[in-house]
């Protein structure tokens, strides 16, 4: 683990995990459909462990590939975002203190997107729900991209976007294979702990620390 004495010229972050408390609501939508709709009998912790990349590659990982038409994973895929969607919208709000962080980046004129494997349907559910979209100068979502993460590609896309080389962008995130991608963009990274525990990122040397939140005392050393 580094030292927190790096000057970003931007932050790029991973939306769900990262922004938004809500993984839990993902991998609950993923289980109902995985086994109400398709009689996976899976249980809790074998859907949670598949919770990355773009749709249509978790039913890959689950089924293997070519088990479903290019309209049915489309039809499951919107199906699941509607579940998701509807048991977070109660619960939808930023991570603490990451309003406060975002105004103070803004006012310092750090360049700000998000790099995420979330359909824009999801995206737009949550950037615009909680008005955060004039803070955000870029957004690479899952259509943008031809591999999801741990490719470099959504992040690397993030920064060409806000025309900001890659050793100058940190990237925050909450899961191991978008620490990877981080990596392997030559981005260092912040890990926010709230899906996975800290010996899961043991591998992973671009890690300056972990947070739980946006309120912690490390991140002024950004500014």
């Amino acid at each position: 683990m580094h030292d927190l004495n790096f000057k970003p010229k931007a932050f790029l972050f991973d939306l769900n995990g990262t922004m938004i408390d809500d993984m839990e609501y993902h991998t609950q939508a993923w289980y109902a459909v995985m086994n109400e709709d398709l009689d996976a009998n899976l249980d809790y912790e074998t859907v949670k462990k598949e919770m990355y990349g773009k749709n249509h590659e978790v039913l890959e990982r689950v089924f293997g590939k070519d088990k479903f038409s290019d309209e049915e994973v489309k039809k499951l895929s919107i199906d699941k975002e509607k579940r998701y969607q509807e048991g977070y919208l109660p619960h939808l709000a930023l991570i603490d203190g990451l309003a406060n962080f975002l105004k103070r980046a803004r006012n310092e004129n750090i360049k700000m997107a998000i790099g995420s494997a979330a359909i824009p349907f999801n995206i737009d559910f949550v950037v615009d729900g909680l008005k955060i979209r004039d803070y955000l100068s870029a957004i690479v979502s899952a259509d943008d991209v031809e591999i999801s993460k741990p490719n470099p590609e959504t992040f690397l896309k993030a920064a060409a976007a806000l025309q900001v080389h890659p050793k100058d962008c940190l990237v925050f995130e909450d899961a191991p294979k978008g620490v990877e991608s981080a990596l392997l963009a030559g981005m260092k990274c912040v890990v926010l702990t709230t899906t996975h525990t800290m010996p899961e990122f043991e591998d992973y040397s671009n890690i300056l620390t972990f947070i739980s939140d946006y309120n912690d005392p490390k991140l002024n050393t950004l500014f």
